[in-house]
């Protein structure tokens, strides 16, 4: 989940303020552990994507579009989760389904170090990360119709009334989500926040490039989805997890 903090970046890296109308998240102090640097280094190389920036540490350049089966062992179908966190959910789906590519796109680095260590505990390789703001890795560096699926799984709800222009989930993400999604590709949500719920829903609901995939009024929950410290948090505060799951129209 692109949370509202940040890790420090390893020295190499310049630190650059950049903001976009799409970006939902806001990058604070933090430092990374020893282990996490050295995930960094040793892990990298297979985990961690390089890609060509704009003028931001977490921005993707224009123009950039690659096929990203090349940066897997075998070609099949991928799965992207904006906002992986910590990589459990993420790991956890690698580890489950082999037979498919998983692409984690997160801004914050000590997430993704977190991410890499669990994945090589668990001898994953069909996952891959990239630190960078998910729309424009959705709109500039993944090709069109080249995503089968997409999880967003508790996605900052920015609660308070004047930052609900930065969520994520709002009517001009949703031709940039469709941009990269294959005919029937499925988006899974899910959230702790009611309001958020029913704003994901309505905002959905009103794309042509999205149906329905549940009846009722929310979806049942994703039997993938396993239960983070994050959700966690949420149900011991009393709140009540939406899960929404919709699909792209056939072309």
């Amino acid at each position: 989940m692109q949370e509202n903090q940040e890790e420090t970046l390893p020295a190499a890296v310049a630190e650059h303020r950049f903001m976009r109308p799409l970006r939902s998240f806001v990058r604070r102090g933090g430092r990374l552990t020893a282990a996490q640097e050295r995930a960094m280094v040793d892990l990298a190389p297979e985990y961690l994507i390089d890609v060509p920036r704009d003028s931001g540490v977490t921005s993707i350049a224009v123009g950039s579009a690659t096929d990203p089966q090349k940066w897997y062992p075998q070609s099949a179908p991928l799965t992207v989760e904006i906002g992986s966190g910590q990589g459990h959910q993420i790991t956890h789906g690698a580890k489950q389904h082999p037979e498919r590519n998983f692409l984690a796109v997160e801004v914050f680095v000590g997430g993704l170090a977190r991410t890499m260590v669990l994945a090589a505990q668990q001898d994953v390789h069909n996952l891959r990360m990239i630190e960078a703001n998910a729309p424009e890795v959705l709109e500039h560096l993944l090709p069109e119709a080249s995503v089968a699926e997409v999880w967003i799984f508790f996605p900052d709800p920015w609660h308070k009334a004047r930052h609900n222009k930065r969520r994520l989930i709002s009517p001009s993400f949703m031709p940039v989500l469709a941009r990269a999604l294959q005919p029937g590709a499925v988006v899974r949500l899910a959230t702790d926040w009611a309001e958020y719920a029913e704003q994901m829903r309505e905002v959905f609901d009103a794309a042509p490039q999205f149906s329905r995939d549940f009846e009722g009024e929310w979806a049942p929950r994703f039997e993938g989805r396993v239960l983070t410290a994050f959700e966690q948090k949420g149900i011991n505060a009393g709140r009540e997890i939406f899960d929404l799951t919709y699909r792209k129209a056939a072309a």
